[in-house]
């Protein structure tokens, strides 16, 4: 066990009753006011005591391992063949089985809810399964096996959801639970993620009306400012608990409360949410995960940890790393791992109980915010630029000033490794389980999406159907269909059997556990390169990794010379500190002890 290597582990710490009640209390009033804050703990106290959670197993005693890896799909990722009856989630739940068993801890599906756009997340019906998919039996067999990680889509609702209905009828509940404002009111200063307008047109019996609209106007933002919307999304956050869910991952949360005037994100109130929505797990299922995802610029990002310097109540438990995916394209078509290795130099030391989620692909694009401050603007345009000769497109955001930038590369992350600067070359598959070498080497907890597992190209036809740049990295595959690839040699075949030995090795290493300490090294800009450790018995990882297209000749520092090295996947033997490093090919050195 890897509690005998490291100290100051993760611990599960539940909340008592009097602990949870005063952190519950404090948001509130400094949310709503003190008048109303006691009030609404005494509704909180009452729909919890309402919807009791009864759990077979106990709470582990550690948040996470080095055993800890999500995968990340959506429910219908993989398809039968027609007429079969099998429905996509017990497709999914066989393919597990059948190609991934004991290679991940944690499966986070994509919304599974009745929607009505962007894939799952204009949300229809928060309690229920979208019957094309299949139905909670059948999320209650994956979440048996692996921890189920879920999405509580907390910033908006579709207008097609009951609460939607009732707002344009003006019926009770609904009827205030969304933001109203006059066609002309000032939201120049409201930070825009998407090129469409903030306020959109509604016809309801009052006639027209402008609601508050952040991503589309199927996707109308919910007002958190009436305390009825938090009681409302608290019994759904219970709910989930209760169906098995352990990880909840916040969507889009960084917009949940507004106030003109301001850049509408990242509000102190939001933030207070955020701690609220935490207490209420610790106390309610404690070891249960609370993940925000927020793709903005890096600081940014960092805030929804809590202040780490001088540590407060705290917020999420993990934070999606969001500068990680482009700032590794950029690695990896320039050559150059000086600006890598100087962001990753620059993360801060963490809380036990705080940890990155690292990844690469996910559903949506390759976000370019988190790159501001830490790239040179042409580089970043450099790169957009090759990823439209890779075949990618470039989605967009609006600016205060009325001009639009560009907010991500709509592309799949296999194909945006497709080649360099200067042009598409023959070491893409090589180049792109470089990038998943990094990724899951990293301090943190790793999430790999489906595509990533598969090699996955651009999928034209999708956004020909779909209508939506991001389709091109969310198809569907018929299972015989990807079955006929494995069985073949094929890039698919390759890319999975490399992907999941990765993995393998990487659950079996304690160096990797997420708690384990982390630090840059520097071996010239053609090299990545970290270690992992030491932990408390003296091991250690050296994570090496070439990110040109050229072979590296490796001299091992004097420190780490006089050791014994293991390459833990069998590509290489160190001798006297020295190795050859092939182009894009990485290194996972172990030594036991000093």
């Amino acid at each position: 066990m890897t509690s005998g290597y490291l100290q100051n582990l993760p611990t599960v710490a539940p909340l008592s009753p009097e602990e949870f009640q005063q952190r519950a209390l404090d948001e509130l009033n400094f949310v709503y006011g003190e008048q109303q804050g006691t009030t609404l703990l005494k509704r909180l106290l009452t729909l919890i005591e309402e919807h009791p959670i009864h759990s077979a197993t106990a709470p582990p005693d550690t948040l996470w391992s080095e055993r800890s890896q999500v995968l990340i799909c959506y429910g219908d990722n993989l398809l039968a063949e027609a007429n079969s009856g099998e429905m996509p989630l017990q497709t999914l739940a066989r393919f597990l089985d059948d190609h991934l068993a004991d290679t991940f801890s944690s499966v986070h599906i994509l919304p599974f809810f009745p929607w009505s756009s962007d894939d799952g997340f204009s949300v229809v019906h928060y309690r229920e399964i979208n019957p094309d998919l299949g139905d909670w039996e059948d999320i209650h067999r994956i979440a048996q096996r692996y921890q189920l990680m879920a999405d509580l889509v907390v910033n908006h609702v579709s207008r097609e959801s009951l609460w939607f209905t009732d707002y344009l009828s003006g019926t009770e509940p609904g009827r205030d639970y969304f933001i109203e404002l006059p066609k002309n009111t000032d939201v120049l200063m409201v930070t825009r993620p998407r090129a469409s307008p903030v306020l959109t047109p509604v016809y309801t019996r009052r006639g027209k009306r402008y609601v508050w609209a952040t991503f589309s106007k199927d996707q109308i933002d919910l007002n958190y400012a009436n305390p009825d919307v938090l009681l409302e999304m608290t019994g759904i956050l219970i709910n989930y608990l209760q169906q098995g869910i352990r990880l909840i991952r916040l969507d889009a949360v960084a917009y949940l409360w507004k106030e003109l005037g301001t850049a509408c994100i990242h509000l102190p109130q939001t933030h207070a949410l955020v701690r609220l929505m935490r207490a209420i797990i610790d106390y309610l299922m404690p070891g249960a995960l609370l993940i925000t995802e927020t793709n903005v610029p890096h600081q940014e990002n960092l805030s929804y940890f809590g202040h780490l310097e001088a540590r407060q109540a705290p917020e999420a438990h993990m934070v999606y790393q969001f500068t990680l995916p482009p700032l590794l394209v950029h690695t990896l078509t320039s050559g150059d791992a000086t600006p890598l290795s100087q962001w990753a130099a620059s993360l801060p030391e963490l809380p036990p109980d705080c940890t990155f989620f690292n990844f690469t692909a996910s559903h949506d694009g390759i976000g370019v915010r988190a790159l501001e401050g830490l790239l040179p603007q042409h580089d970043i345009d450099q790169m957009l630029e090759l990823m439209k000769r890779f075949g990618g497109y470039i989605s967009m955001k609006a600016n205060p000033d009325g001009t639009d930038s560009p907010y991500e590369a709509n592309i799949t992350y296999f194909d945006a490794m497709k080649g360099t600067r200067g042009g598409e070359d023959a070491w893409q598959i090589i180049r792109f389980l470089c990038s998943q070498s990094i990724m899951l080497g990293l301090q943190g907890i790793p999430g790999v999406y489906f595509h990533s597992l598969t090699g996955t190209t651009n999928d034209y036809a999708n956004v020909s159907r779909n209508g939506g740049l991001r389709a091109i990295n969310r198809k569907k595959w018929r299972i015989q269909e990807l079955d006929d690839q494995l069985a073949a040699v094929t890039p698919t075949r390759f890319v999975l059997k490399a992907m999941t030995q990765l993995l393998n090795k990487r659950r079996q290493e304690p160096c990797f556990h997420p708690s384990s300490p982390q630090k840059v090294l520097n071996f010239g800009e053609g090299i990545f390169a970290f270690q992992r450790g030491p932990l408390d018995d003296g091991r250690l990882l050296l994570a090496i990794h070439n990110v040109t297209r050229q072979p590296i000749n490796v001299r091992l520092p004097a420190e780490f010379a006089q050791r014994e090295w293991r390459e833990l996947m069998g590509h290489l033997q160190v001798q006297d500190g020295c190795f050859e490093l092939k182009p894009y090919y990485s290194a996972w050195l172990v030594s036991k002890s000093a």
